[in-house]
């Protein structure tokens, strides 16, 4: 069984640390702990490692947000990987910081990294891992926030939800969607 779980994010060190990151973030902290590495490759940093008998690739698009699908649809004819099997890690405006909600399709609720996906990979029917970002912007200012980096306190808890969101990966690998999101969906 081959996966393909996507970081999703923006190349560039003016967007490192971003809310809008997330997904890279994410997806380096999950090739850390398996003791693998990310190499650039065509439309994407690429990372593979193996997990209880499945090929798990992972990707962070180098081709900025809005341009994701591009490199999705590639890797996921490259390797093989059904829809139902690729993981999007996504920062969400939606839901309170904190909150990590896995679901097994919907809509891009206006983001444009989802869109991208939506429009050159078969429509929303693909998994993803929402990451909360909290919607804390005066009126006007969405896209200021969504690029500023996480103010002192939700960095203060970074680590750990990062941490949390690699544990779903893993257990979506492993034991499947439902299962995860049943255990181990937070607020």
């Amino acid at each position: 069984m081959n996966y393909l779980i996507v970081g999703l994010g923006n190349i560039g060190s003016e967007y490192a640390d971003t809310r809008h990151n997330i997904g890279f973030m994410v997806t380096d902290e999950l090739v850390k702990q398996v003791g693998a590495s990310f190499s650039l490759l065509k439309l994407a940093y690429y990372s593979e490692f193996k997990q209880r008998g499945h090929n798990v690739t992972v990707i962070k698009p180098t081709t900025y947000m809005n341009l994701s699908g591009k490199a999705v649809n590639y890797y996921m004819q490259q390797c093989k990987v059904p829809i139902q099997n690729v993981l999007v890690i996504v920062d969400d405006l939606a839901i309170p910081f904190g909150s990590l909600r896995m679901k097994p399709k919907g809509s891009s609720a206006g983001h444009n990294g989802l869109k991208s996906i939506e429009q050159l990979c078969g429509g929303q029917v693909y998994p993803r891992l929402r990451f909360g970002i909290g919607d804390n912007y005066p009126k006007g200012r969405q896209v200021d926030y969504v690029l500023g980096p996480f103010d002192k306190e939700e960095q203060a808890e970074l680590p750990a939800l990062i941490d949390h969101s690699v544990k779903m990966i893993q257990s979506f690998v492993n034991i499947g969607i439902e299962l995860t999101m049943t255990n181990l969906n937070t607020k």
